[in-house]
Protein backbone atom coordinates (compact mmCIF):
# COMPACT_ATOMS: atom_id res chain seq x y z
CA UNK A 1 0.00 0.00 0.00
CA UNK A 2 1.56 3.46 -1.20
CA UNK A 3 1.71 5.96 1.44
CA UNK A 4 0.08 9.16 1.28
CA UNK A 5 2.02 10.80 3.59
CA UNK A 6 5.90 11.31 3.79
CA UNK A 7 7.11 11.30 7.35
CA UNK A 8 6.90 15.12 8.68
CA UNK A 9 9.73 16.64 8.17
CA UNK A 10 10.53 18.80 11.71
CA UNK A 11 14.12 19.35 11.09
CA UNK A 12 13.88 22.74 9.98
CA UNK A 13 11.27 23.75 12.44
CA UNK A 14 11.73 27.05 14.24
CA UNK A 15 12.87 26.72 17.83
CA UNK A 16 12.09 30.51 17.89
CA UNK A 17 8.51 31.36 17.08
CA UNK A 18 6.01 33.99 17.99
CA UNK A 19 2.53 33.36 18.05
CA UNK A 20 0.92 37.00 17.64
CA UNK A 21 -2.62 38.74 17.98
CA UNK A 22 -5.07 36.20 18.98
CA UNK A 23 -8.47 37.82 20.18
CA UNK A 24 -8.32 35.31 23.54
CA UNK A 25 -6.49 32.39 25.10
CA UNK A 26 -8.22 29.20 27.35
CA UNK A 27 -5.39 27.93 29.28
CA UNK A 28 -7.28 24.77 30.43
CA UNK A 29 -6.06 26.30 34.20
CA UNK A 30 -9.08 26.60 36.83
CA UNK A 31 -11.11 29.27 37.91
CA UNK A 32 -9.85 32.93 37.54
CA UNK A 33 -6.60 31.39 35.42
CA UNK A 34 -8.74 29.78 32.66
CA UNK A 35 -8.86 33.08 30.82
CA UNK A 36 -5.04 34.33 29.95
CA UNK A 37 -6.27 37.83 29.82
CA UNK A 38 -7.39 40.87 27.36
CA UNK A 39 -3.56 41.81 26.85
CA UNK A 40 -2.40 38.22 26.56
CA UNK A 41 -2.68 38.15 22.97
CA UNK A 42 1.16 37.02 22.48
CA UNK A 43 2.90 33.09 22.72
CA UNK A 44 6.66 32.94 22.58
CA UNK A 45 7.92 29.70 22.36
CA UNK A 46 11.83 28.51 22.73
CA UNK A 47 13.02 25.26 22.19
CA UNK A 48 9.11 23.22 22.24
CA UNK A 49 8.06 25.17 25.65
CA UNK A 50 6.42 27.89 26.13
CA UNK A 51 8.45 31.07 27.30
CA UNK A 52 5.90 33.85 27.61
CA UNK A 53 2.76 34.80 27.40
CA UNK A 54 1.53 38.45 27.17
CA UNK A 55 1.72 41.54 24.73
CA UNK A 56 5.14 40.53 23.42
CA UNK A 57 7.26 42.15 20.50
CA UNK A 58 9.16 39.98 17.94
CA UNK A 59 12.44 39.63 18.54
CA UNK A 60 15.60 39.35 16.10
CA UNK A 61 15.30 35.89 14.62
CA UNK A 62 12.01 34.68 15.61
CA UNK A 63 9.31 33.68 13.26
CA UNK A 64 6.24 35.12 13.61
CA UNK A 65 2.59 32.68 13.47
CA UNK A 66 -0.12 35.89 12.57
CA UNK A 67 -3.25 34.37 14.77
CA UNK A 68 -5.12 36.99 13.77
CA UNK A 69 -9.21 36.89 14.23
CA UNK A 70 -7.79 33.30 15.87
CA UNK A 71 -8.51 31.53 19.21
CA UNK A 72 -6.11 29.83 21.25
CA UNK A 73 -6.44 26.74 23.30
CA UNK A 74 -3.99 23.95 24.83
CA UNK A 75 -4.09 21.11 21.91
CA UNK A 76 -6.62 18.95 23.10
CA UNK A 77 -5.70 16.01 24.88
CA UNK A 78 -7.25 12.17 23.53
CA UNK A 79 -7.67 9.86 26.82
CA UNK A 80 -9.62 6.73 24.94
CA UNK A 81 -9.58 6.05 21.56
CA UNK A 82 -9.68 2.83 19.40
CA UNK A 83 -7.27 3.78 16.31
CA UNK A 84 -8.23 0.42 14.41
CA UNK A 85 -12.35 1.13 14.22
CA UNK A 86 -11.36 4.19 11.67
CA UNK A 87 -12.54 1.77 8.75
CA UNK A 88 -15.57 0.59 10.67
CA UNK A 89 -17.87 3.87 10.84
CA UNK A 90 -21.37 3.78 9.83
CA UNK A 91 -21.95 -0.10 9.53
CA UNK A 92 -25.24 -0.90 9.00
CA UNK A 93 -25.60 -4.15 11.60
CA UNK A 94 -24.91 -1.80 14.22
CA UNK A 95 -25.97 1.52 13.60
CA UNK A 96 -29.13 1.19 15.87
CA UNK A 97 -27.44 -1.24 18.23
CA UNK A 98 -26.54 -1.05 22.03
CA UNK A 99 -23.56 -1.55 23.10
CA UNK A 100 -23.06 -5.88 23.64
CA UNK A 101 -24.50 -6.45 20.03
CA UNK A 102 -23.08 -3.67 18.81
CA UNK A 103 -19.93 -5.51 19.97
CA UNK A 104 -20.77 -8.17 17.90
CA UNK A 105 -21.67 -6.87 14.89
CA UNK A 106 -19.13 -4.38 14.51
CA UNK A 107 -15.26 -4.67 16.21
CA UNK A 108 -15.53 -8.75 16.52
CA UNK A 109 -17.03 -9.19 12.87
CA UNK A 110 -14.18 -7.51 11.52
CA UNK A 111 -11.30 -8.43 13.70
CA UNK A 112 -10.16 -11.18 11.89
CA UNK A 113 -10.08 -9.33 8.72
CA UNK A 114 -7.98 -6.82 9.40
CA UNK A 115 -3.62 -7.39 8.42
CA UNK A 116 -0.76 -5.18 8.96
CA UNK A 117 -1.79 -2.57 5.99
CA UNK A 118 -5.58 -2.39 6.66
CA UNK A 119 -4.57 -1.08 10.16
CA UNK A 120 -1.68 0.77 9.89
CA UNK A 121 -4.18 2.58 7.52
CA UNK A 122 -6.83 3.06 9.86
CA UNK A 123 -4.63 4.05 12.58
CA UNK A 124 -3.63 6.51 9.74
CA UNK A 125 -7.08 8.08 9.44
CA UNK A 126 -7.61 8.34 12.67
CA UNK A 127 -4.35 10.14 13.64
CA UNK A 128 -5.21 12.60 10.71
CA UNK A 129 -8.99 13.50 12.15
CA UNK A 130 -7.97 13.70 15.52
CA UNK A 131 -4.84 16.20 14.45
CA UNK A 132 -7.24 18.67 12.30
CA UNK A 133 -9.63 18.64 15.07
CA UNK A 134 -6.77 20.16 17.34
CA UNK A 135 -5.65 16.84 19.43
CA UNK A 136 -1.98 17.11 20.38
CA UNK A 137 -1.99 13.84 22.50
CA UNK A 138 -3.58 10.58 21.19
CA UNK A 139 -3.93 7.72 24.00
CA UNK A 140 -4.88 4.67 21.93
CA UNK A 141 -6.27 1.43 23.67
CA UNK A 142 -5.46 -1.09 21.21
CA UNK A 143 -7.14 -4.65 21.99
CA UNK A 144 -6.20 -6.08 18.77
CA UNK A 145 -3.64 -8.91 20.13
CA UNK A 146 -3.70 -12.18 19.58
CA UNK A 147 -1.45 -15.39 19.83
CA UNK A 148 0.84 -15.92 16.98
CA UNK A 149 0.15 -12.52 15.30
CA UNK A 150 1.72 -11.94 12.24
CA UNK A 151 2.37 -7.85 12.51
CA UNK A 152 3.43 -5.92 15.54
CA UNK A 153 0.42 -3.56 15.76
CA UNK A 154 1.79 -1.73 18.49
CA UNK A 155 4.80 -0.79 16.62
CA UNK A 156 2.77 -0.10 13.74
CA UNK A 157 0.93 2.91 16.09
CA UNK A 158 3.91 4.30 17.53
CA UNK A 159 5.37 4.93 14.03
CA UNK A 160 2.40 6.77 12.57
CA UNK A 161 2.12 8.96 15.40
CA UNK A 162 5.13 10.37 15.12
CA UNK A 163 4.84 10.72 11.31
CA UNK A 164 2.51 13.06 12.28
CA UNK A 165 4.44 14.28 15.27
CA UNK A 166 1.75 13.61 18.17
CA UNK A 167 2.31 12.79 21.02
CA UNK A 168 1.44 9.06 21.26
CA UNK A 169 -0.02 6.71 24.84
CA UNK A 170 -0.36 3.26 23.66
CA UNK A 171 -3.06 1.63 25.91
CA UNK A 172 -2.20 -1.94 25.37
CA UNK A 173 -5.18 -3.95 25.69
CA UNK A 174 -5.93 -7.95 25.51
CA UNK A 175 -7.42 -10.66 27.22
CA UNK A 176 -7.05 -14.00 28.73
CA UNK A 177 -10.84 -14.57 28.52
CA UNK A 178 -13.14 -14.87 25.84
CA UNK A 179 -17.28 -13.40 26.26
CA UNK A 180 -19.76 -16.11 25.30
CA UNK A 181 -20.93 -14.85 21.68
CA UNK A 182 -17.35 -14.29 20.29
CA UNK A 183 -16.83 -18.34 19.82
CA UNK A 184 -19.36 -18.10 17.35
CA UNK A 185 -17.91 -15.17 15.14
CA UNK A 186 -15.92 -15.73 11.99
CA UNK A 187 -12.27 -16.38 12.77
CA UNK A 188 -12.80 -14.99 16.52
CA UNK A 189 -10.45 -13.89 18.95
CA UNK A 190 -8.01 -16.47 20.62
CA UNK A 191 -7.19 -15.12 24.33
CA UNK A 192 -3.79 -14.53 24.73
CA UNK A 193 -2.10 -15.90 27.91
CA UNK A 194 -1.15 -14.17 31.36
CA UNK A 195 2.11 -14.57 30.98
CA UNK A 196 2.54 -13.78 27.39
CA UNK A 197 0.49 -10.66 28.04
CA UNK A 198 2.39 -9.57 30.57
CA UNK A 199 6.17 -10.40 28.90
CA UNK A 200 4.84 -8.03 26.29
CA UNK A 201 4.22 -5.17 28.50
CA UNK A 202 7.72 -5.79 29.48
CA UNK A 203 8.78 -5.64 25.75
CA UNK A 204 6.75 -2.44 24.93
CA UNK A 205 8.15 -0.67 28.35
CA UNK A 206 11.44 -1.18 27.71
CA UNK A 207 11.24 0.12 23.48
CA UNK A 208 8.93 3.05 24.10
CA UNK A 209 8.01 4.48 27.82
CA UNK A 210 9.18 7.33 28.42
CA UNK A 211 8.53 8.76 32.18
CA UNK A 212 9.12 12.64 31.72
CA UNK A 213 6.85 14.91 32.05
CA UNK A 214 6.84 15.82 28.62
CA UNK A 215 7.12 12.22 27.15
CA UNK A 216 6.34 11.90 23.45
CA UNK A 217 5.80 8.47 24.28
CA UNK A 218 4.38 5.95 26.93
CA UNK A 219 2.78 2.76 27.80
CA UNK A 220 0.06 1.46 29.83
CA UNK A 221 -1.69 -1.70 31.41
CA UNK A 222 -5.13 -1.58 29.70
CA UNK A 223 -6.60 -4.94 29.74
CA UNK A 224 -10.01 -4.55 27.47
CA UNK A 225 -12.65 -4.87 30.40
CA UNK A 226 -11.87 -6.13 33.90
CA UNK A 227 -15.09 -7.45 34.12
CA UNK A 228 -15.03 -10.15 31.00
CA UNK A 229 -11.34 -9.90 29.71
CA UNK A 230 -9.24 -11.45 32.74
CA UNK A 231 -9.83 -13.18 35.81
CA UNK A 232 -9.36 -11.98 39.73
CA UNK A 233 -6.19 -12.46 40.29
CA UNK A 234 -4.95 -12.03 36.63
CA UNK A 235 -6.18 -8.60 37.20
CA UNK A 236 -4.35 -8.07 40.56
CA UNK A 237 -1.09 -9.75 38.67
CA UNK A 238 -1.26 -7.41 36.02
CA UNK A 239 -1.41 -4.28 38.10
CA UNK A 240 1.37 -5.34 40.60
CA UNK A 241 3.35 -5.79 36.89
CA UNK A 242 2.47 -2.48 35.72
CA UNK A 243 3.26 -0.60 38.69
CA UNK A 244 6.19 -2.16 39.14
CA UNK A 245 7.41 -0.57 35.52
CA UNK A 246 5.79 2.76 36.35
CA UNK A 247 3.23 2.17 33.94
CA UNK A 248 -0.31 3.28 34.85
CA UNK A 249 -3.76 1.61 34.23
CA UNK A 250 -6.19 2.00 32.44
CA UNK A 251 -10.04 -0.03 30.95
CA UNK A 252 -13.00 0.52 30.19
CA UNK A 253 -15.92 0.13 33.15
CA UNK A 254 -19.36 1.19 34.05
CA UNK A 255 -20.57 1.65 30.04
CA UNK A 256 -24.00 -0.02 30.53
CA UNK A 257 -26.64 -2.15 32.80
CA UNK A 258 -24.67 -5.05 31.64
CA UNK A 259 -21.61 -4.36 33.76
CA UNK A 260 -24.29 -3.97 36.88
CA UNK A 261 -25.58 -6.96 36.44
CA UNK A 262 -22.65 -9.21 35.56
CA UNK A 263 -21.25 -7.60 38.34
CA UNK A 264 -23.25 -8.36 40.78
CA UNK A 265 -24.55 -11.94 39.31
CA UNK A 266 -20.47 -12.82 39.46
CA UNK A 267 -19.25 -10.71 42.35
CA UNK A 268 -22.11 -9.47 44.58
CA UNK A 269 -21.27 -5.97 44.00
CA UNK A 270 -21.17 -3.03 41.78
CA UNK A 271 -18.38 -2.54 39.09
CA UNK A 272 -16.59 -0.16 41.25
CA UNK A 273 -16.32 -2.07 44.13
CA UNK A 274 -14.89 -4.74 42.01
CA UNK A 275 -12.20 -2.75 40.80
CA UNK A 276 -11.52 -1.73 44.06
CA UNK A 277 -10.85 -5.61 45.27
CA UNK A 278 -8.44 -6.42 42.28
CA UNK A 279 -6.23 -3.45 42.80
CA UNK A 280 -7.69 -1.29 40.13
CA UNK A 281 -8.81 2.17 41.56
CA UNK A 282 -6.34 4.95 42.40
CA UNK A 283 -4.43 8.02 40.57
CA UNK A 284 -2.55 5.82 38.18
CA UNK A 285 -5.97 4.69 36.90
CA UNK A 286 -8.66 5.92 34.54
CA UNK A 287 -11.74 4.46 33.13
CA UNK A 288 -13.06 5.03 29.94
CA UNK A 289 -17.41 5.47 30.09
CA UNK A 290 -18.28 5.47 34.05
CA UNK A 291 -21.55 6.26 33.06
CA UNK A 292 -23.52 3.94 35.26
CA UNK A 293 -22.66 4.44 38.90
CA UNK A 294 -24.18 4.65 42.64
CA UNK A 295 -23.96 7.47 44.73
CA UNK A 296 -21.37 5.22 46.29
CA UNK A 297 -19.80 4.58 43.09
CA UNK A 298 -19.15 8.06 42.73
CA UNK A 299 -17.71 8.47 46.38
CA UNK A 300 -15.24 5.22 45.92
CA UNK A 301 -14.10 6.72 42.82
CA UNK A 302 -13.21 10.38 44.22
CA UNK A 303 -12.10 9.36 47.32
CA UNK A 304 -9.53 7.09 45.28
CA UNK A 305 -8.84 9.85 43.06
CA UNK A 306 -9.40 7.43 39.86
CA UNK A 307 -9.90 9.37 37.16
CA UNK A 308 -12.68 9.11 33.64
CA UNK A 309 -11.91 9.17 30.06
CA UNK A 310 -15.87 10.85 29.31
CA UNK A 311 -16.90 9.75 25.96
CA UNK A 312 -19.97 11.90 25.70
CA UNK A 313 -20.64 10.89 21.81
CA UNK A 314 -19.92 7.63 21.80
CA UNK A 315 -22.21 7.18 24.96
CA UNK A 316 -24.93 8.91 22.97
CA UNK A 317 -24.67 6.65 20.43
CA UNK A 318 -24.91 3.40 21.98
CA UNK A 319 -27.40 4.67 24.22
CA UNK A 320 -25.29 4.08 27.19
CA UNK A 321 -26.39 7.39 28.71
CA UNK A 322 -24.47 10.27 30.12
CA UNK A 323 -21.92 9.74 32.56
CA UNK A 324 -22.14 12.02 36.23
CA UNK A 325 -19.16 14.29 35.33
CA UNK A 326 -19.97 17.11 37.48
CA UNK A 327 -20.57 14.98 40.65
CA UNK A 328 -17.27 12.79 39.54
CA UNK A 329 -15.15 15.75 39.65
CA UNK A 330 -16.79 17.35 42.85
CA UNK A 331 -15.86 14.04 44.62
CA UNK A 332 -12.64 14.36 43.32
CA UNK A 333 -12.38 12.12 40.01
CA UNK A 334 -9.81 13.49 37.61
CA UNK A 335 -12.12 14.31 34.60
CA UNK A 336 -10.60 14.12 30.83
CA UNK A 337 -12.61 13.96 27.47
CA UNK A 338 -12.27 11.10 24.87
CA UNK A 339 -13.64 10.24 21.36
CA UNK A 340 -13.85 6.42 21.77
CA UNK A 341 -13.71 4.27 18.63
CA UNK A 342 -14.77 5.45 15.11
CA UNK A 343 -16.87 2.57 14.97
CA UNK A 344 -19.55 3.79 17.51
CA UNK A 345 -18.68 7.09 17.01
CA UNK A 346 -18.47 7.41 13.28
CA UNK A 347 -16.25 10.75 13.87
CA UNK A 348 -12.73 11.38 15.32
CA UNK A 349 -13.11 14.91 16.50
CA UNK A 350 -12.14 16.04 19.82
CA UNK A 351 -13.53 19.74 19.24
CA UNK A 352 -17.34 18.20 18.73
CA UNK A 353 -16.36 15.97 21.61
CA UNK A 354 -15.93 19.17 23.92
CA UNK A 355 -19.12 20.76 22.27
CA UNK A 356 -21.31 17.55 23.14
CA UNK A 357 -19.31 17.31 26.76
CA UNK A 358 -20.72 21.34 27.61
CA UNK A 359 -24.36 20.25 26.32
CA UNK A 360 -24.58 16.92 27.67
CA UNK A 361 -23.44 17.91 31.01
CA UNK A 362 -25.59 20.88 31.16
CA UNK A 363 -28.76 18.27 30.25
CA UNK A 364 -27.72 16.14 32.89
CA UNK A 365 -27.83 18.91 35.21
CA UNK A 366 -31.27 19.61 33.58
CA UNK A 367 -32.70 16.60 34.24
CA UNK A 368 -32.06 15.42 37.39
CA UNK A 369 -32.91 19.53 38.53
CA UNK A 370 -35.67 19.59 40.94
CA UNK A 371 -38.17 22.29 41.55
CA UNK A 372 -37.75 24.32 44.83
CA UNK A 373 -40.75 23.06 46.21
CA UNK A 374 -39.18 19.50 46.24
CA UNK A 375 -36.37 20.86 48.17
CA UNK A 376 -34.32 21.12 44.97
CA UNK A 377 -32.85 24.63 43.17
CA UNK A 378 -34.88 24.89 40.08
CA UNK A 379 -33.20 25.58 36.84
CA UNK A 380 -29.93 26.40 38.41
CA UNK A 381 -29.45 22.82 38.66
CA UNK A 382 -28.47 22.80 34.72
CA UNK A 383 -25.60 25.34 35.22
CA UNK A 384 -23.22 22.06 35.76
CA UNK A 385 -20.05 22.86 33.10
CA UNK A 386 -18.72 26.05 31.38
CA UNK A 387 -16.88 26.26 28.19
CA UNK A 388 -13.94 26.68 30.44
CA UNK A 389 -14.41 23.99 32.89
CA UNK A 390 -15.18 21.33 29.01
CA UNK A 391 -11.49 22.78 27.79
CA UNK A 392 -9.86 22.18 31.11
CA UNK A 393 -11.33 18.49 31.03
CA UNK A 394 -10.12 18.01 27.32
CA UNK A 395 -6.29 19.43 27.90
CA UNK A 396 -5.33 19.58 31.26
CA UNK A 397 -7.25 17.00 32.99
CA UNK A 398 -6.44 14.90 30.15
CA UNK A 399 -2.35 15.15 30.68
CA UNK A 400 -3.12 14.44 34.36
CA UNK A 401 -4.90 11.33 33.79
CA UNK A 402 -1.98 10.30 31.64
CA UNK A 403 0.50 11.36 34.00
CA UNK A 404 1.84 14.31 31.51
CA UNK A 405 2.40 17.43 34.15
CA UNK A 406 4.16 19.02 31.65
CA UNK A 407 1.38 19.19 28.53
CA UNK A 408 -1.89 20.54 28.70
CA UNK A 409 -1.68 23.94 29.99
CA UNK A 410 -0.93 27.24 28.27
CA UNK A 411 1.76 28.17 30.90
CA UNK A 412 5.74 29.44 30.65
CA UNK A 413 7.55 26.03 31.34
CA UNK A 414 4.74 24.11 29.62
CA UNK A 415 5.23 22.15 26.45
CA UNK A 416 3.99 24.33 23.48
CA UNK A 417 1.49 22.06 22.63
CA UNK A 418 -1.06 24.43 21.08
CA UNK A 419 -4.38 24.66 19.01
CA UNK A 420 -5.34 28.15 17.15
CA UNK A 421 -8.65 28.26 15.43
CA UNK A 422 -9.95 30.63 13.27
CA UNK A 423 -13.32 31.87 13.32
CA UNK A 424 -13.72 32.60 10.09
CA UNK A 425 -17.67 30.85 9.69
CA UNK A 426 -20.73 32.23 10.06
CA UNK A 427 -21.53 30.01 12.80
CA UNK A 428 -19.22 32.33 14.38
CA UNK A 429 -20.11 35.57 13.45
CA UNK A 430 -22.20 37.69 16.60
CA UNK A 431 -20.29 36.14 18.96
CA UNK A 432 -19.80 38.57 21.76
CA UNK A 433 -17.12 36.27 23.50
CA UNK A 434 -15.04 34.69 20.96
CA UNK A 435 -13.04 32.57 23.52
CA UNK A 436 -15.86 29.98 24.06
CA UNK A 437 -16.55 30.24 19.82
CA UNK A 438 -14.69 26.62 19.17
CA UNK A 439 -16.66 24.85 22.46
CA UNK A 440 -19.87 26.46 21.97
CA UNK A 441 -20.07 27.06 18.59
CA UNK A 442 -18.60 24.00 17.35
CA UNK A 443 -17.22 23.95 13.66
CA UNK A 444 -14.02 25.84 14.25
CA UNK A 445 -11.10 25.37 11.74
CA UNK A 446 -7.33 25.15 12.48
CA UNK A 447 -4.90 27.90 11.73
CA UNK A 448 -2.40 25.66 12.96
CA UNK A 449 -1.51 22.62 15.34
CA UNK A 450 1.91 22.80 17.20
CA UNK A 451 2.80 19.67 19.13
CA UNK A 452 6.23 20.55 20.88
CA UNK A 453 6.38 23.43 19.22
CA UNK A 454 6.44 22.25 15.89
CA UNK A 455 3.78 22.92 13.11
CA UNK A 456 1.36 19.54 12.62
CA UNK A 457 -1.24 21.38 10.25
CA UNK A 458 -0.61 24.96 8.95
CA UNK A 459 -4.18 26.21 7.71
CA UNK A 460 -6.27 22.85 8.28
CA UNK A 461 -3.73 20.94 5.99
CA UNK A 462 -1.33 18.28 7.26
CA UNK A 463 1.95 18.91 5.06
CA UNK A 464 2.92 16.14 2.91
CA UNK A 465 -0.41 14.65 3.24
CA UNK A 466 -2.34 13.49 0.03
CA UNK A 467 -6.19 13.70 1.29
CA UNK A 468 -7.23 12.79 -1.31
CA UNK A 469 -5.33 9.47 -2.01
CA UNK A 470 -6.18 8.86 2.02
CA UNK A 471 -9.79 8.59 0.83
CA UNK A 472 -9.51 6.24 -1.98
CA UNK A 473 -7.10 4.20 0.18
CA UNK A 474 -9.93 3.74 3.02
CA UNK A 475 -12.84 3.40 0.19
CA UNK A 476 -10.63 0.43 -1.14
CA UNK A 477 -10.34 -0.92 2.34
CA UNK A 478 -13.61 -0.70 3.26
CA UNK A 479 -14.56 -2.78 0.42
CA UNK A 480 -12.58 -5.46 1.51
CA UNK A 481 -13.33 -5.57 5.02
CA UNK A 482 -16.75 -6.20 3.44
CA UNK A 483 -15.89 -9.15 1.83
CA UNK A 484 -13.83 -10.37 4.45
CA UNK A 485 -16.22 -10.17 6.74
CA UNK A 486 -19.41 -11.29 4.68
CA UNK A 487 -17.12 -14.63 3.13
Amino acid sequence: MQSPMAHTDTSNASTALLIRGALALLTGLPGAEARAGAHATDLRIRDGRIAAIGSLAPEPGEAVLDASGCVIYPAWVNTHHHLVQSLLKGVPGGIDATLTPWLAAVPYRYRAAFNAGRFRLAARIGLVELALSGCGTVADHNYYYWPEMDFDGSAILFEEAEKLGLRFVLCRGGATCSRNFEADLPKAMRPETLQAYLDDLTRLHALYHDPAPQALRRVVAAPTTPLFSMLPQELRDTAAHARSLGLRLHSHLSETVIYQQTAMAQHGCSPIDFAASVDWLGPDVWFAHLVKLSTDDIALLGRSGTGIAHCPQSNGRLGSGIAPVRALENAGTPISLAVDGAASNEAADMLNEAHTAWLMARARGGHEALPECAGGAGEAGAADATVEDVVRWGTAGGARVLGLEGVGVLAPGMAADIAIYKLDQPRHFGLHDPAIGPVASGGASLRALLVAGKVVVRDGAIPGLDMAELGAQARDAVRTLQGLASA
